[in-house]
């Protein structure tokens, strides 16, 4: 028997403008679609444009007068982040809602961005961080909602501080343990800092448990040419409700964590059900990797200087 799905209320968004990161595609496109759907006009950077073009009609299939638009992003090129940075400081108009989504997951053989980082840690992590660098004064006008979306891994392993690039030892589950954990300490840093400087900013994190999502798919880009053995199995368990979560269910944090009132900053949200896998988001304590205010000040330090110099 196939279990009722959990689901939350979103909140009217009329009026409110939102960008999701990794919209084209898995938990950001439902993302998007789910705050499109309570009025917010959703703003979604993208790398590939055909597949954007493919995801706002596909909203609007099902959300006729969703108010979407498409902007070019590659979160693996700070000048592609500063571009965008750039383009909507110029349109000045306030956000009130971020979720950093998008990401790459362990690709089979240690890859670099365009910056010459390692794939994860210059995607998942340092693209996000510049990315709100870049738009803080627009955070700032609207008081955002900067939702970040981290993952049970940032509960395992630790930041590699001798090698932060894997140029010498690479392990692609190591080091998107490290992307996610540098990512969720810059989250929790973020609200530290806007509630010190009354920046009205309101930063906290979410995570999707276990689910089928686009990130255990083919991802040629990344070297891996069919989805993953774990990724089938994940599948179809998750659409007869055992154990693991789907698409639909893996956003519910993240949707809840950027859009609930009772949600709050400095807090981590993920599925409450077993062993936090699947089931209707909840607050959860905080991952031991994620409690060190000193580290979170050194991984802010560190990745302003590694993308500084390359996004001015």
């Amino acid at each position: 028997m196939t279990r009722q799905r959990p689901d939350i209320t979103v909140p009217d968004l009329t009026g409110k403008l939102a960008v999701v990161t990794g919209a084209s595609d898995g938990v950001g496109l439902g993302l998007a679609a789910r705050l499109a759907a309570a009025g917010a006009e959703v703003l979604m950077p993208v790398r590939n444009r055909r597949k954007g073009e493919a995801a706002v009609a596909k909203i609007r299939q099902r959300y006729p007068n969703a108010a979407l638009s498409l902007r070019e992003l590659d979160l693996s090129s700070l000048r592609s982040v500063a571009a965008l940075g750039t383009a909507l400081r110029d349109e000045g108009r306030p956000i009130h809602v971020l979720v950093n989504n998008a990401g790459v997951m362990t690709p089979p053989d240690r890859q670099t961005t365009a910056d010459g980082f390692e794939l994860q840690f210059g995607t998942n992590h340092l693209g996000h961080f510049a990315l709100v660098g870049h738009l803080l004064p627009l955070l700032r006008a609207g008081r955002a909602r900067v939702t970040s979306q981290i993952s049970i891994a940032a509960n395992q392993n630790a930041i590699n501080w001798d090698d932060l690039n894997w140029e010498r030892s690479y392990d692609g589950m190591r080091a998107y343990s490290q992307s996610k954990i540098a990512f969720g300490l810059f989250g929790l840093e973020l609200d530290r800092r806007s509630r010190a400087g009354d920046w009205g900013i309101t930063s906290n994190l979410a995570h999707p448990g276990v689910a089928a999502t686009s990130l255990l798919q083919a991802r040629p880009e990344v070297g891996r040419a069919r989805p993953t053995a774990g990724g089938r199995l994940i599948r179809a368990l998750g659409r007869r409700g055992i154990l693991f979560g789907t698409v639909d269910t893996a956003l519910l944090p993240a949707l809840y964590a950027a859009t609930s009132p009772d949600a709050r900053g400095g807090r981590l949200y993920g599925p409450g059900g077993f062993q936090h896998i699947s089931g209707a988001p909840a607050e959860q304590e905080l991952y031991s990797r994620l409690r060190g205010e000193d580290e979170a000040g050194r991984v802010w330090r560190a990745s302003e200087q590694l993308t500084q110099p390359i996004a001015a």
